[in-house]
């Protein structure tokens, strides 16, 4: 996810109210120069997204870009990203 304040005197304010909404989720995230990776369940993902954007939006014009996927590695690995979202590493082939 990519948050993008526009025609705002200061972008971090707009940045920082969406990763509030990361920090009162759920959800696993980790943060990059140019955007933020975020996994976990799908709905909690999608929640968690929508409350980020929400967020965002309450400083000002925002856009946000987002790029979903179920085949990209997560911190830690791939093998680690399944189990994650299996919860159960015994029945996770490696």
């Amino acid at each position: 996810m990519s948050v993008y304040p526009l025609r705002q005197e200061e972008v971090s304010p707009g940045i920082s109210a969406a990763l509030d909404a990361l920090d009162e989720s759920g959800v696993g995230y980790e943060t990059g120069a140019m955007g933020t990776m975020l996994w976990g369940e799908d709905e909690e993902v999608f929640h968690t997204l929508l409350a980020a954007f929400r967020n965002a939006i309450s400083v000002g014009r925002t856009t946000m870009v987002v790029t979903i996927s179920n085949a990209s590695p997560w911190p830690g690995g791939e093998s680690d990203a399944v189990t994650r979202r299996r919860g159960d590493a015994e029945n996770n082939p490696t």
